[in-house]
């Protein structure tokens, strides 16, 4: 059996949280990988600059996930561009709150589960039909240990990665058979900027930068993944530094 060297080659994959961190590493490895990468995040100037980088497959498509009506946006975006539906959604986008469950404020609650689950949710309804319709599809959940483990100053993140997960075992039930994959990556501590404001190397009971994942590693998770072949599903991948 003959292996393509690009084994994406010729199949669209919508990528959120793209402009920074893991996002940015999976967009550049699917790129290379020989997909045409829809990148989505806010920071429209990041994502113009990314794509401008992976040249002219890619596409930048910057709204706010936080809205109700983002996924409508990055839609609208790709019918501009004679896209019906990506061929790979990659719901990496979100948010990270250390704060102990008394210090977390209802609207810092609201909003993190808006981000972490909402509106993954709202993009897998947005394509998934689709996907569906097609019987060919694959969607990628980034889930994090603490989607199984919790942690002291975690209310929030735990209980929008705790949720993800139950989504995503969801739609393994729902869509066995039917052609669409559906995988669930979920690393460890890793390296970016969302811990900037955490400085875990000066707070104990955290993982030193220096002993975390690194988003390369998490992206060549994420393509180890998407390139499986055909009859082999990965259902659940769990990351940790070795």
């Amino acid at each position: 059996m003959v292996v393509p060297l690009q084994p994406l080659a010729g199949r669209v994959a919508l990528v959120t949280g793209a402009s920074r961190g893991i996002g940015a590493a999976v967009a550049r490895r699917l790129a290379r990988e020989g997909a045409r990468v829809a990148l989505v995040a806010r920071s429209e100037r990041a994502l113009e600059a990314l794509a401008a980088e992976l040249g002219s497959g890619a596409v930048a498509a910057a709204c706010d996930l936080h809205l109700p009506g983002a996924a409508d946006v990055v839609q609208a975006a790709l019918d501009d561009l004679g896209i019906e539906s990506p061929d790979i959604l990659v719901n990496n986008a979100g948010a990270f709150l250390v704060a102990s469950a008394h210090e977390t404020s209802v609207d810092a609650f609201r909003e993190t589960l808006e981000l972490n689950l909402t509106a993954p949710f709202a993009f897998v309804r947005a394509f998934l039909p689709e996907m569906s319709r097609r019987g060919a599809g694959h969607i990628v959940t980034l889930g994090s240990i603490a989607d199984r483990a919790v942690f002291p100053g975690n209310a929030a993140y735990a209980a929008s990665k705790h949720g993800l997960r139950a989504l995503h075992e969801v739609l393994r039930a729902e869509l066995r058979g039917s052609g669409v994959r559906v995988s669930l990556v979920s690393p460890g501590p890793v390296d970016t900027a969302l811990w900037d404001v955490v400085d875990p190397d000066r707070r104990a009971g955290f993982t030193p930068r220096a002993q975390m994942l690194g988003a390369d590693d998490v992206a060549d998770a994420v393509a180890y993944v998407l390139t499986a072949p055909q009859q082999l599903n990965v259902d659940e991948l769990r990351l940790s530094r070795s």
